[in-house]
């Protein structure tokens, strides 16, 4: 079975499976962690991934409410869109339980030049190519870790 470890501080998630240990650059909330309904907070602590959204989507597909729309043209935007693939989160800690009602997700983005800082609204971003490839590593009920260090 696969796990994400997720480091705010270094904003980076590991991909960890019996062949593979990878590294890839994220951007988490521009807000900080938390775990507030609303607060555009990343949370922190243990979760699993309870759906996964976009298989064989092209990359760069504009998703909204996990179906996908079009294909982002590139067009610069402050919006942030979800993109490529989703890996939706459930939080399993007290704190964190809340996380699939908040929408926490690991997606890709239409601001790739933000990943390495946090930027997001409360999600994990990705690059597309990179969201793709873990997406196609994970499974339904894989365990992820969201920590500071």
């Amino acid at each position: 079975m696969t796990h994400l470890s997720i480091s705010i501080k270094s904003q980076s998630l590991t991909l960890t499976t019996n062949e593979i240990e990878k590294t890839y650059a994220i951007s988490s909330a521009a807000n900080g962690t938390g775990f507030e309904e609303g607060s555009f907070c990343t949370p922190t602590g243990n979760f699993i991934v309870s759906e996964k959204h976009g298989y064989g989507a092209p990359i760069h597909t504009v998703f909204k409410g996990r179906k996908p729309l079009e294909t982002w043209d590139g067009t610069p935007s402050d919006t942030d869109m979800i993109l490529s693939r989703i890996l939706w989160l459930d939080g399993v800690d007290s704190e964190n339980i809340n996380s699939k009602q908040r929408y926490i997700y690991i997606h890709g983005t239409n601001q790739e030049d933000l990943i390495g800082s946090p930027a997001s609204c409360g999600c994990i971003r990705m690059s597309n190519q990179d969201v793709i490839e873990v997406y196609n590593e994970t499974e339904v009920g894989s365990t992820v870790s969201i920590f500071h260090n």
